[in-house]
């Protein structure tokens, strides 16, 4: 397992100083927010990416990838009745997969609940049948990019459309395609009725990518999720992947959440 952060955490830091702090705490990598790189973050100039590209690798970090990938967006949806909406999303995801190849990164993932959630008057089958096709579409970009994408289950208080890793992995084996997996997130697998450590190992072939936080929106260690069993269901998996801690209460402090995430998360790996 490789350490990683999302970038958002460090809110109004230059990015030099962000990844800086994010590798002294012990992170090896990190995660954008598509919006962090500006209002229209496909847009971005070659020269930007590079600028951006060598500032993380200067700092001895990798970018992972993107996610949040359709936040402060418009007229984007996977599920929509028009075909045309569905057709622009897959545009523009397809640009966020060449966006990430340019900054070194590999996973998008996929939340985006209110971009997936039902429209009024559609099916859940209907709705499932239009992300199945909107995903299957994205696959030649995510091939000549060389990225994967990794759909996240959400909790029924986000969205209306796969809230649990099973419902995931069912439209996974529909898609059946290895750039098009699965990530686990913390908050999210809290609502569901298994344990975090059995959806785990019942998810472990899909498995792409991972999401630390607690039900209460901080840091691993920040709540009452306990993380030691949760890390050796990965690591009995033997999953390679990235750990990567996404928070959305920001209250702590950046740099609390920053070092004292990671803190925990490596005393809860001690034998």
């Amino acid at each position: 397992m490789r350490y990683a952060i999302c970038n958002e955490t460090f809110q109004d830091w230059p990015l030099e100083k962000a990844c800086d702090y994010a590798a002294a705490a012990g992170y090896q990598g990190i995660e954008f927010a598509p919006f962090t790189l500006g209002e229209y973050p496909v847009k971005l100039s070659p020269e930007r990416c590079r600028t951006v590209r060598q500032t993380i690798e200067q700092s001895g970090l990798e970018c992972v990838g993107l996610h949040w990938l359709l936040a402060k967006t418009s007229g984007l949806h996977v599920t929509h009745p028009m075909r045309e909406i569905r057709q622009q999303t897959v545009h523009y995801l397809s640009e966020l997969a060449a966006l990430c190849s340019d900054l070194g990164g590999r996973v998008l993932v996929f939340g985006s609940p209110h971009q997936r959630s039902r429209m009024p008057g559609v099916t859940q089958a209907q709705a499932l049948g239009w992300l199945v096709e909107t995903f299957t579409q994205l696959i030649p970009a995510l091939e000549s990019t060389n990225t994967i994408l990794a759909l996240e289950p959400l909790a029924p208080t986000e969205t209306d459309v796969l809230n649990t890793a099973d419902a995931t992995c069912d439209i996974l084996r529909q898609i059946d395609s290895p750039h098009i997996r699965l990530l686990l997130d913390v908050k999210a697998m809290s609502s569901e009725a298994k344990s975090i450590p059995e959806i785990i190992t019942a998810s472990r072939q899909q498995l792409e990518h991972f999401h630390a936080n607690d039900e209460n929106l901080q840091g691993p260690g920040f709540g009452d999720i306990e993380f030691m069993p949760i890390l050796r269901a990965l690591n009995d998996i033997q999953y390679k992947g990235w750990v990567s801690v996404e928070v959305f209460d920001y209250s702590p402090g950046i740099e609390r959440l920053v070092s004292e995430s990671i803190s925990y998360m490596k005393t809860c790996m001690k034998p």
